[in-house]
């Protein structure tokens, strides 16, 4: 039988910093969650809770409404770090 790989447990973070209510124009915090391509991480990867990961993605649409988050990447025009875009 194979060995099955050990992987560290992942912690919430927002849990860890006692957030009650993850704000749409904090772009900061939201970073975090989005991949290069600007799409929503899943929780297994990002290690929230299920409190605080439907927070982020309501968050995180909210942003997009309102043009601070793109809603996709153009492939033509790559760009080393999107994030930078942002600021």
């Amino acid at each position: 039988m194979a060995e099955r790989r050990k992987f560290k447990k992942r912690y919430c973070r927002y849990c860890e910093q006692k957030v009650e209510f993850i704000d749409y124009k904090d772009l900061s915090m939201l970073k975090f969650s989005l991949s290069e391509r600007f799409k929503i991480m899943p929780r297994r990867l990002t290690g929230n809770c299920k409190k605080h990961q439907e927070m982020v993605s309501k968050a995180i649409k909210r942003a997009r409404q309102t043009a601070l988050i793109p809603y996709i990447v153009d492939r033509k025009n790559v760009v080393e770090n999107p994030f930078d875009i942002i600021k």
